[in-house]
């Protein structure tokens, strides 16, 4: 009877990683690099970023799932330049 609220309570703990919302300090220091360069790099389009409104400074925010994609190489299929 206890397996299937173990099994429900480890699917809520999946979701909740799929959507973990980082600061631009805690995205830096899972991908272990400087904070500046982050926001460099989401600035620039590089790396996908969630800009809040509603202050005066610009305040970022990244999913840890948009980091872990970012880390992982594209597919052959998928490179702009061509096989030879």
């Amino acid at each position: 009877m206890t397996e299937p609220f173990v099994s429900a309570e480890r699917n809520s703990r999946s979701t909740s990683m799929e959507t973990e919302w980082l600061t631009a300090t805690e995205a830096a220091s899972y991908l272990r690099i400087k904070p500046r360069t982050i926001l460099l790099w989401a600035r620039q389009g590089h790396i996908r970023g969630h800009r809040l409104s509603g202050t005066r400074r610009v305040t970022w925010r990244f999913l840890r799932s948009d980091l872990d994609a970012t880390l992982t190489s594209p597919s052959v299929a998928l490179t702009k330049r061509r096989i030879r």
